[in-house]
């Protein structure tokens, strides 16, 4: 299979963009790919150093200042003239768009040449690219049920994401590992890749006064604040890490999740029926966060906060309901399963040789 990929901006888009690649090539080990991204966000870094040929263009989102959207078309008409002629010499079979706004060009420059187009919506309500290229792709992978209902239904259809799958298939990491016990119950408090300040300066009291819980916490800070957070003094059962490579696995063992609603975060707790709280960054696009974790919360799948209601009360509250209610525990986990799509990648996969297939 020759497929071109296009993801970029943000972690939600690109891993389930890599999971599909992953797929592929266990599928057919022989395929080639090309991936189309940004020329400076995180997908420029990240796919090169996994040896994924690579092209950057420069490209940008649509605002509300006239000069900035003039300039933004101009690059769409640049970048789809562009994409063209890497579809011409490479002659893929299938162009996939997992989200961000790079995937406008590429996903419309491959419906004009008459490719086959496969686009995936990782949140719960579609981000404008998609919303823009639902006319155009030949076939739409929603990660909620509920999400169909925002495009052609016809073509639509409940994937989950594809960080799911992967998810799984991850190893466990042992607690011991980061300086935890082996008998004691694990709250895993992460807030994104990069952490988030405002939900850091929030924690604190809670940070300070759980010595008598019979829980440990292991805080992951985000990088940009792990100097400066680990200056305070925190309750003896708390651990500090700036980051964690394998975060899925680690998940794995945790009792607790507490983090923001991001699709792939999510798509993880889901697949592996965690029990968690969610505290939706405020900060993003649509409010999306909000929504993706609404749509858990709505299903009593998990408990959601939203930032300004943070407390310490109210988080051990929440903690000690989950770790010690039986009752809400079995009923949690039988909701998370009826969310659950644990193929996703598998089912994506089958998708893109059926669409080949009938355009062979």
């Amino acid at each position: 299979m020759k497929v071109i990929v296009t993801a970029g901006g943000t972690g939600g888009h690109i891993y389930p963009a890599l999971a599909i690649i992953d797929k592929i090539k266990e599928k057919e080990p022989n395929s080639e790919f090309i991936y189309i991204g940004t020329t400076t966000r995180m997908e420029s870094k990240i796919v090169p150093e996994l040896g994924i040929k690579y092209v950057g263009i420069e490209m940008y989102g649509l605002t509300k200042n006239i000069l900035k959207d003039l300039k933004v078309l101009t690059l769409i008409h640049k970048n789809e003239k562009k994409v063209k002629e890497i579809i011409k010499n490479f002659k893929p079979d299938i162009v996939i768009g997992t989200g961000g706004y790079v995937t406008y060009p590429v996903i419309k420059a491959a419906k004009s040449m008459g490719v086959k187009t496969f686009i995936h919506e990782q949140n719960s309500i579609p981000g404008k690219s998609n919303k823009a290229l639902a006319k155009l792709a030949d076939k739409i992978g929603v990660s909620f049920k509920n999400s169909v209902h925002f495009f052609d239904e016809r073509k639509s259809v409940f994937t989950g994401n594809p960080c799911s799958e992967r998810a799984l298939n991850t190893k466990p990491i042992s607690k011991t590992l980061y300086g935890l016990h082996e008998n004691k119950k694990l709250v895993l408090m992460v807030q994104g890749s990069l952490g988030s300040t405002s939900v850091n300066e929030r924690m604190k009291e809670f940070l300070t006064s759980i010595e008598s819980e019979d829980y440990e916490v292991l805080y992951i800070t985000g990088e940009k604040s792990y100097a400066e957070f680990s200056k305070n003094k925190f309750s003896k059962n708390v651990f500090l890490k700036p980051y964690i490579e394998n975060l899925s696995g680690l998940m794995k063992e945790a009792d607790v999740v507490i983090s923001r609603a991001g699709a792939s975060s999510l798509s993880e707790i889901i697949a592996l029926k965690k029990f968690s709280i969610l505290i939706p960054s405020p900060y993003v696009a649509n409010n999306h966060q909000f929504f993706n974790a609404l749509e858990l919360a709505n299903n009593k799948a998990a408990f959601l906060i939203e930032e300004d209601s943070i407390t310490s009360n109210i988080l051990k509250n929440h903690i000690n309901k989950i770790l010690n209610d039986k009752e809400l525990q079995i009923n949690m986990r039988l909701n998370l399963g009826k969310m659950s799509k644990n193929d996703s990648s598998t089912a994506i996969y089958e998708i893109l040789k059926e669409l080949i297939k009938k355009h062979e």
